[in-house]
């Protein structure tokens, strides 16, 4: 048992490299962190498993090893408290425990989970390219915690359970068979979580994925190369898919991200502390290139120049905020 606090502690999945020595499948490794993670990774045919123990001990996290995966990989995770009631026992899912999916465009971290004592995870590499589903349709079930109380799910925890615990022990060509078995009850088991998603409305599937791109447009202003384009490849979708789905939208992509843009333009314009920056400085931070469109831009938005702005909000400065 260990030293640490009890249910104060939380489990997350974070893209956390405790194990930088695995390069290639069915290569053991071990190596002991801060904490007391003991790392296994093996190679399954068409997928790979990675297995993990984690042991609180004064942090007020526990992070399960999810060595970095490659640009075309999914990651299921699946985590127990193998120290609290109900521990793992033969094949059966233990109780508490989550499964847990992450991609390469998105680090997946797993909602606080009371942990009293060793952390169990088992993490299933799927090349996105082996996973027969959607991946737009994947990308919903991105992040979120997955019971394994029933069905499917619970199916695939208890047989990453076993997997973890014996894997080891079979022939290479059974060790083949076994990751085409985990990679089929994975598909089923996403599938379900799927079908489970569209008994909701179809509103409130696309209202999730506008959360998403909004969020990744806010986190992305900054970058010349933030374009339609780019968020449509890197959400896995087709443009027209994008398009479509802003269609009911009051604003099309471009212009959310141009509107984004010119509003952290507006703000920084006004700054007393970077009236040292020039416009151009200004409006380049923001992703604007070009300084003519910048301006156009803004004109039409504010109906005077970023240049008027600046020269607008200086004068109305309170006494000893304005620039030196």
């Amino acid at each position: 048992m260990s030293r640490g606090r009890g249910t104060g502690h939380r489990l997350d999945v974070r893209e956390e490299v405790l194990a930088e020595g695995v390069a290639h499948e069915g290569a053991h490794v071990d190596e002991t962190r801060e904490g007391g993670a003991r790392i296994r990774s093996l190679g399954l045919g068409p997928v790979r498993l990675t297995a993990g123990d984690v042991l609180p001990g004064g942090r007020d996290s526990l992070r399960v090893p999810v060595p970095n995966g490659g640009p075309d990989e999914y990651r299921l995770a699946w985590m127990t408290d193998a120290s609290g009631p109900g521990a793992p026992s033969g094949a059966e899912a233990p109780p508490r425990s989550t499964l847990v999916l992450s991609g390469p465009v998105h680090p997946t971290a797993a909602p606080p989970t009371e942990a009293e004592g060793q952390v169990r995870a088992a993490v299933l590499h799927i090349p996105r390219a082996s996973l027969p589903l959607r991946p737009d349709h994947v990308e919903l079930l991105l992040a979120r915690p997955i019971s394994t109380g029933s069905g499917s799910a619970a199916v695939l925890a208890a047989f990453l359970a076993t997997l973890r615990e014996h894997g080891a022990e079979c022939r290479p060509e059974e060790q083949s068979r076994m990751g085409a078995i985990a990679l089929d009850l994975a598909t089923a088991c996403l599938a379900e979580q799927l079908r489970v998603l569209e008994t909701g409305t179809d509103e409130s599937r696309t209202q999730t994925l506008l959360r998403r791109v909004h969020g990744f447009i806010a986190q992305n202003l900054a970058d010349p190369d933030l374009t339609p384009r780019t968020i449509a490849r890197r959400h896995h979708m087709s443009l027209r898919t994008l398009y479509g789905l802003f269609s009911r939208q009051p604003a099309s992509v471009a212009t959310v991200i141009r509107r984004g843009r010119l509003e952290r333009c507006h703000a920084d314009l006004a700054r007393p502390d970077l009236r040292h920056l020039s416009v151009q400085v200004i409006a380049s931070r923001w992703g604007f290139t070009n300084p003519s469109t910048f301006s156009r831009a803004f004109r039409e938005a504010y109906g005077i120049s970023p240049t008027e702005h600046r020269a607008t909000t200086s004068a109305s400065a309170p006494p000893g905020r304005s620039a030196a």
